[in-house]
């Protein structure tokens, strides 16, 4: 049995909460947050507080807070002999210096409130100073997820880039699409088989044998309707400025 203690309430810490109360190999034996509501949601199942003077003994503290805090939330972990890691994907190992026992439990993943997540599909990446305590990461991982990876602090910083392009940007241009549907009557839905064939083809095709549009076909005719269309200036530098990027990979010197 792996004991832990997770330091968070927010989205990440709850879809861990859930996941390690359905694993009959993992414990959570308390929660910490600083808001004693937000402790609700974790008291059924798991003890709470929001003193970290009364942190209890566990394997493993998993700080699953905002980037900015983990540094100083580490620090309030004192005087155990667990190993404490947190959740980020571009903070380093490193900001948890003081702790000899480190490491990173970093599941790639955009998780929200409202929705379920299979933590089965879920790319857990791991980094740990000492050997012993990456084993027990590894065999916490493989308890959750058939997707387990060794992954540096670099390695770590340059997959969240990648990420961010591949999940937040891309879900802002859903917004867009979303944004421009209803100012014109049209519904969204109409959108989605699009939207889940292109990230169903990269399962087959490289993204860049997939791509597709004006910008690729070099459809100047086409991109010019648009921008005439668009009304919103934010709305036309950043159609610009992806077209120009796919216009500068499909159509380099040489290529058709």
């Amino acid at each position: 049995m792996i004991s832990i203690v997770l330091i968070g309430t927010g989205n990440v810490a709850r879809h861990l909460f859930d996941t390690f109360r359905l694993c009959p190999e993992t414990k959570v034996v308390q929660v910490l947050g600083r808001h004693e509501k937000n402790l609700d949601y974790f008291r059924e199942f798991s003890g709470t507080s929001s003193d970290f003077k009364k942190l209890l003994p566990a394997d493993l503290y998993i700080i699953a807070v905002n980037d900015d805090a983990i540094p100083s939330v580490s620090q309030l972990i004192t005087d155990k002999n667990g190993i404490v890691v947190h959740t980020s994907g571009s903070i380093s190992m490193d900001e948890l210096s003081h702790h000899d026992h480190r490491g990173v439990f970093y599941p790639l993943q955009t998780f929200s409130e409202e929705r379920k997540i299979d933590f089965k599909k879920v790319p857990i990446c791991l980094e740990s100073k000492q050997k012993e305590d990456l084993e027990l990461l590894k065999r916490l991982a493989h308890l959750l997820s058939d997707h387990v990876y060794e992954i540096s602090s670099e390695q770590r910083k340059s997959l969240h880039l990648a990420a961010v392009f591949a999940s937040n940007f891309t879900n802002h241009l859903y917004h867009i699409g979303n944004t421009i549907c209803r100012e014109n009557q049209i519904s969204f839905d109409i959108l989605k088989p699009l939207i889940l064939e292109t990230a169903h083809k990269i399962e087959d095709l490289s993204p860049h044998d997939a791509q597709t549009g004006p910008a690729k076909r070099g459809d100047k005719r086409t991109m010019k309707k648009h921008m005439e269309e668009l009304g919103d200036s934010g709305h036309k530098e950043i159609y610009m400025l992806l077209s120009r990027s796919i216009e500068k990979e499909y159509h380099k010197e040489g290529k058709n």
